[in-house]
C-alpha cells in the first residue's frame, strides 16, 4: 500500500492508502516520521512499522474527504533525462535536436513541484505548453558511486510525473532548465509506492491522455538508459540523497511533435497513468493576474 501526503481541514499528514480510505499515520503509529524524506531516511525501521499499519487501524479517512499533495514538496534535487525513449528521440531529432551520445540530464527546479490533482498554469509569456508522461524514481538512501547492479538497493519508491514543458522557453537555453521549471509545471504523485512493492519497474505501462484522448502509450522497458544505469551515471557525479527525484524520460507522442503542434490549451485536462502506481490529473488554467 502506498505512502501519501494528504490534508483535511488544512492539516497535512502522512497516510497509508487502502482502497477507499487512507489511514492517518500520526494516529495509527505516532512513532513514524511526519514527512516522506524523514521516512526514507529512517530506512528499514520505518518501513517495518509502516507495514504494520492495517486497513482497520485507527485514523481512517475516506479518500473523497482528503486532498492529495505532492509526496515530496522540497527535495534537494529534481532531475530529468531527455530523449530516453527511442521513438521520442526520433521525434526530437526531427525537430532539430541533436541525438545525445550520452545520458542527457537537466534540472527541473524544485519550485515547479505541484500537487497531483492541482491546476497547471499556462504562463502569460507563452502558449507553447506541452506534456510529458514520465515515471519518477525517488532515491531512498544517500549514495555515491553506485553500480548499476546495486542501484535497486538505493531506490525508495516510484511516482507518476508530468514533465510539463514550455517549448519556446526550453529552446532558449541548451540546458532546457527554464522551459522545464515554470511554477506548477512539476505535478507528481498521487502517492509514493515503495520500491519493494513494484516487481520490475521496467515492465510498467504509462499513458498520457488529454481530455480523454490518448496521446502517449508505452512500456517503461523501452527506455534507452534504464533506471539502474541512470542512477549509476548520476551517482558518478553527485551524491544522491533521500527524496531526490529522477524523472526517467517520456515516450513519443508529445504535442510539439505533431504537425501542426498540439499544445495543451486553457481548460484542457492532462491525465498521466502508470500501471500499478495510480494516476495524476491536472487542468490547465490561465496565469492569474
Amino acid at each position: 500500500m502506498p505512502l501519501a501526503v494528504v490534508s483535511k481541514d488544512g492539516k497535512k499528514r502522512l497516510g497509508k492508502v487502502f482502497g477507499d480510505h487512507v489511514v492517518d499515520l500520526s494516529i495509527a503509529d505516532p512513532g513514524l516520521p511526519y514527512d516522506v524524506i524523514s521516512f526514507l531516511e529512517a530506512g528499514a525501521q520505518a518501513i517495518e512499522r509502516f507495514e504494520g499499519v492495517q486497513a482497520d487501524s485507527a485514523g481512517a479517512l475516506a479518500l473523497d474527504s482528503v486532498i492529495f499533495h505532492a509526496p515530496l514538496h522540497r527535495p534537494e534535487k529534481f532531475l530529468a533525462i531527455g530523449m530516453n525513449y527511442g521513438e521520442h528521440a526520433k521525434e526530437a531529432v526531427s525537430l532539430g535536436y541533436e541525438a545525445p551520445a550520452y545520458q542527457l540530464w537537466f534540472n527541473k527546479q524544485v519550485s515547479c513541484i505541484n500537487d497531483p490533482f492541482a491546476d497547471v498554469v499556462m504562463p502569460r509569456v507563452s502558449a507553447d505548453l506541452d506534456y510529458e508522461a514520465e515515471l519518477a524514481v525517488v532515491i531512498g538512501k544517500t549514495c555515491r558511486h553506485v553500480t548499476a547492479a546495486d542501484a535497486a538497493s538505493v531506490i525508495g519508491g516510484y511516482m507518476v510525473a508530468n514533465d510539463v514543458s514550455v517549448r519556446d522557453w526550453q529552446r532558449r537555453s541548451s540546458t532546457m532548465t527554464l522551459g522545464k521549471s515554470f511554477d506548477t509545471h512539476g505535478p507528481i504523485g498521487p502517492w509514493l509506492t515503495l520500491a519493494h512493492e513494484i516487481g520490475d519497474p521496467h515492465a510498467l505501462r504509462l499513458r498520457m491522455l488529454v481530455n480523454g484522448e490518448e496521446r502517449q502509450n508505452d512500456i517503461t522497458g523501452h527506455m534507452i538508459h534504464n533506471i539502474y544505469d541512470q542512477i549509476a551515471y548520476l551517482s558518478t557525479v553527485m551524491t544522491l540523497k533521500p527524496g531526490d527525484i529522477l524523472s526517467t524520460g517520456t515516450p513519443s507522442g508529445v504535442g510539439v511533435a505533431h504537425e501542426p503542434p498540439r499544445f495543451v490549451q486553457v481548460g484542457d485536462v492532462m491525465r498521466v497513468e502508470i500501471e500499478g502506481l495510480g494516476h495524476i490529473e491536472n487542468t490547465v488554467i490561465a496565469e492569474p493576474a
